[in-house]
């Protein structure tokens, strides 16, 4: 009987991985396939891509619409914009965030309970658009390259990750610290933040996801075109190439509206999906710990 037992177990132990494998390889592939369809209509040519719905190598190479992107004079402008962005906004989001969650993480803060409900009620509850709006507007930012930044330079959510991080700290480092003769700030820059690189990876990757896909407010702060960044240029494209606009295009490129449609796409990705692999290793253990103990 324990033969027989023991004999079940061995070929369970042995069709799990087999099991596990496949499904692990169908999901990977059921979350693949659309965007190789993405990026191989991107490369075919207008025709095919309304003839065949689904495409994972283009019968017909064409770059008709990248060249049509391309041919954008603003294009590079708008990029160079949501980098600037990006780069300053994940900066100045970082620094903010990680100080003010180092302060609320510290037990002996006056009024430490108050300001962790107040962060709390802000995910919560929110002004609205139009009560921000003007509040950017009452403070001159309209049409400012800061407008995109600091009403979103601090995220709750962020914000409270990266203060339970802090809180699973041993309060003893802090305490060798000071007697040793270290400022506040000195145990902050020399001592939290090394041990918090995890979770600053990982807040970082979601502030820098947030800026570059800065839309929303784009449209609603920035009214001169040279200034939008490359989500908001991205949509008009489209919709230039869908024909809704063809009257005031900039471009001398016949516009493939489908094809157009998917190289967006690409683009507006592709720069996240570069920068993900360099955090990846940070990036599970940082929301983990940052989320469950503290």
């Amino acid at each position: 009987m324990m033969n027989k037992n023991a004999n079940k177990l061995k070929k369970g132990g042995r069709v799990f991985p087999i099991v596990n494998a496949t499904i692990l390889i169908l999901v990977a592939l059921i979350c693949f396939l659309p965007f190789v369809n993405v990026i191989s209509s991107s490369f075919a040519s207008t025709q095919e891509v309304v003839a065949r719905r689904f495409i994972l190598f283009p019968r017909t190479f064409s770059l008709d619409a990248y060249r049509y992107i391309l041919s954008t004079p603003t294009l590079f402008k708008s990029l160079a914009v949501s980098v600037g962005v990006t780069g300053i906004g994940t900066l100045v989001s970082m620094i903010l965030t990680s100080l003010m969650a180092y302060g609320l993480s510290r037990k002996y803060l006056f009024g430490r309970n108050f300001f962790n409900f107040i962060v709390v009620f802000s995910m919560l509850f929110s002004g609205g658009m139009i009560p921000t709006f003007l509040v950017v507007k009452t403070v001159g930012l309209i049409d400012s390259y800061w407008s995109l930044i600091l009403p979103v330079a601090i995220n709750a959510f962020n914000l409270i990750i990266m203060r339970n991080f802090f809180q699973a700290l041993p309060d003893s480092l802090e305490e060798s610290a000071k007697m040793d003769g270290c400022s506040d700030f000195g145990v902050f820059f020399k001592i939290m933040l090394p041990l918090a690189l995890p979770s600053i990876a990982t807040i970082a990757l979601f502030y820098a996801v947030t800026y570059w896909n800065t839309y929303m407010t784009a449209i609603l702060y920035i009214n001169d075109s040279t200034k939008w960044p490359i989500q908001v240029l991205l949509r008009q494209i489209v919709i230039v190439s869908s024909g809704m606009q063809a009257e005031g295009s900039s471009v001398d490129v016949v516009p493939p509206a489908q094809t157009i449609k998917m190289a967006v796409i690409v683009i507006a990705t592709v720069p996240m999906l570069i920068a993900y692999p360099f955090v990846q290793k940070y990036f599970v253990k940082g929301a983990l710990v940052g989320s469950v103990k503290g």
